[in-house]
């Protein structure tokens, strides 16, 4: 699933192309694009015609389409595969196209949402009085958000009963870090992915952040990460951040600080990259006692 500096790139396309147009017409071609709207593929489309599109928002990994003069939100949740593209209206249809929408005006391009896997979608929800969608209002700010509260952070994260990496993938402490970025922070900040949360000073936490918020940004810089041809910004482009990857996806491959061999470990479902010699194995429980912040 793409992590929040793919997020970040996709919404500052929308907000380009999108923001301020006037719907005049939704096509929804799979309905299990829409699955995640209670009203079904008519209700959707119903719900967008004739309503301008505000500035596309974010938080962490989920971005939204506010519409004006309504108080809803279209929520777009990307999946695995998942690609808002603005097209010309002329172009061919993608092999899997999901969703269209046209625009009341002469700019001759279009919305379109095109999803492989199918494990994304689009969903149209009330707004909280913040102005986040219903089904989002969960979500914990992430740290390129500028009221992200640092001190709040490093305190909840001390006393969880948990490990470092899956702190850093609880949404509802932090936002937007997957498993890319965790494994990049967990390298640049010399940690385990197992670290018990409660054995880190609060420096060593602060610095954690630090590092996190570091490379998402010079990911945002680099336009993302992309490993295929499945994530990609509205006009059909790659980001190139692969390329500075110091630890996911390096199994194998010599450590850039110490020379020492990556090694990969299965976590979750998924994989743990890491420098054995940089990131040391914790010596001590998985689950040690609570500490005071």
């Amino acid at each position: 699933m793409p992590e929040l500096p793919e997020v970040e790139v996709v919404r500052r396309g929308l907000e380009t192309w999108v923001a301020g147009r006037v719907v005049a017409e939704v096509q929804v071609l799979h309905p299990r694009a829409v699955r995640r709207h209670l009203g079904g593929a008519e209700d959707f489309a119903a719900r967008l015609k004739g309503h301008r599109i505000g500035p596309a928002q974010r938080r962490g990994k989920y971005l939204w389409l506010p519409l004006e003069d309504s108080g809803d939100a279209v929520l777009g949740h990307l999946g695995m595969s998942g690609q808002l593209l603005v097209q010309p209206e002329a172009a061919a249809d993608e092999k899997h196209l999901r969703i269209r929408v046209r625009f009341a005006d002469d700019l001759a391009t279009e919305l379109r949402f095109v999803d492989q896997r199918t494990f994304g979608g689009l969903s149209v929800h009330d707004t909280t009085p913040e102005g986040l969608p219903e089904a989002i209002a969960h979500i914990a700010r992430d740290p390129l958000d500028p009221r992200f509260d640092d001190d709040a952070f490093v305190t909840s994260l001390r006393l969880r009963r948990t490990t470092v990496k899956r702190a850093l993938l609880d949404q509802s402490l932090i936002s937007g870090v997957g498993n890319i970025y965790a494994d990049e922070a967990l390298w640049r900040a010399k940690l385990h992915y197992d670290r018990p949360t409660a054995t880190l000073t609060r420096p060593r936490a602060a610095e954690l952040l630090g590092h996190a918020r570091d490379v998402m940004n010079a990911a945002l810089d680099a336009g993302g990460t992309s490993f295929d041809s499945l994530y990609v910004n509205v006009n059909g482009e790659s980001g190139y951040f692969d390329r500075s990857l110091d630890a996911y996806g390096r199994e194998g491959e010599p450590c850039r600080r110490c020379g020492t061999l990556m090694r990969r470990r299965p976590w979750m479902n998924r994989s743990s990259y890491f420098c054995p010699r940089c990131q040391r194995p914790p010596r001590v429980a998985s689950s040690p006692p609570r500490v005071a912040s």
